[in-house]
Formats: structure tokens, C-alpha cells, sequence
């Protein structure tokens, strides 16, 4: 669900004409690793591994 949030919003954000090759374009984009949707993916899971450490303290 999370994915398919990204995926959206990266293709509202594309310069394509219509939204369907918009999404298709993104789509291929993360099929080969790259795009706007997996470089957020990337950056999430960077935060999530450097915060990992405080995962145990309650405030």
C-alpha cells in the first residue's frame, strides 16, 4: 500500500502528458531501480536503519 502511495506520487510529479504514461514510466523506472518512488523507498529505509538504535528507549 505504502509502494503504491510512492508510486503515485512520484508520477503526479513527472512531466509526461497523461497520467497513465505517466505511472507507466514511473513503473519501468522502478523495475530498473531507479525513479522517484525507490529513491524515497531508499531514503526511508536509511532513516529506519539509523534510528534503529533508539527503538528501545520509551520517553
Amino acid at each position: 500500500a505504502l509502494a503504491m502511495r510512492w508510486l503515485v506520487e512520484a508520477a503526479r510529479k513527472r512531466g509526461e502528458k497523461s497520467m497513465a504514461q505517466r505511472l507507466a514510466n514511473e513503473m519501468l523506472d522502478a523495475s530498473d531501480s531507479k525513479g522517484s518512488a525507490v529513491k524515497k523507498r531508499e531514503d526511508v529505509h536509511r532513516m529506519a536503519e539509523a534510528n534503529k538504535a533508539f527503538a528501545h528507549y520509551r520517553w
